[in-house]
């Protein structure tokens, strides 16, 4: 029996671009394709689906309305979205509402197929959860979910340094350890310092704990 191919809903509703991508993807993936943000949420809500790809100007209901929909509903399968707006603020609110990663058009179809194929590794890891405080941490799934408000979506690298905390919950790293780790070397102090923010404005001010003239360590929830 052959192995069954990874199912991925595209969202896309440019009439020329979306024959295309579901010609070419439809080689590796098992290729659901809905052109209306409302009614790809419904698919989405009532399907189980490996990826997704969405578009972030859709009709009736935007990629980013539409990925916070699907995030509400607890559903953490990974999504790459696609923009033409190459403002970092648009790409920053498209993470934010729960997209994996970002794919700015016009683009090239190897580097799609390379993103899903990353994306899809992380996702189904065997990683387990990890407990913060009260709240549970999915690093595989890129998601920390609170008891009070359901899940938070994170990006690639706030993922990696909220991991890193939380597999050495004793340990202070100074940030030119995370920079080693999680970020490049060569990356100034201050990103760490920007990541730690991100971290802190999307869950609570205790979930980082500044460790002063040492650095970082896991805080609680």
């Amino acid at each position: 029996m052959s192995e069954r191919m990874p199912r991925l809903l595209l969202v896309e509703d440019d009439e020329r671009l979306a024959p295309i991508v579901v010609e070419y993807l439809g080689e590796t993936y098992e290729v659901t394709h809905r052109a209306d943000g409302a009614e790809a949420l419904q698919t989405a809500l009532a399907g189980e689906f490996d990826v997704m790809v969405v578009d972030r100007r859709l009709p009736r209901l935007d990629g980013v309305s539409l990925v916070q929909g699907i995030r509400r509903a607890h559903i953490g399968t990974p999504i790459i979205m696609l923009t033409a707006l190459g403002a970092v603020d648009d790409r920053v609110e498209g993470l934010d509402a729960g997209a994996n990663d970002y794919l700015v058009k016009p683009f090239d179809f190897a580097e799609l197929l390379a993103r899903l194929r990353a994306l899809r590794r992380t996702y189904t890891s065997n990683e387990s959860s990890l407990a913060i405080g009260t709240w549970d941490f999915f690093p595989e799934d890129r998601i920390i979910e609170s008891p009070y408000i359901g899940p938070v979506a994170l990006t690639p690298k706030e993922t990696e340094l909220l991991r890193l905390l939380a597999m050495n919950p004793q340990r202070t790293f100074s940030r030119g350890q995370i920079l080693q780790a999680v970020f490049s070397p060569t990356d100034l102090p201050g990103t760490v310092d920007t990541y730690v923010h991100y971290l802190r404005r999307k869950t609570e001010e205790t979930v980082v704990l500044t460790v002063r003239g040492k650095g970082y360590r896991l805080g609680s929830l």
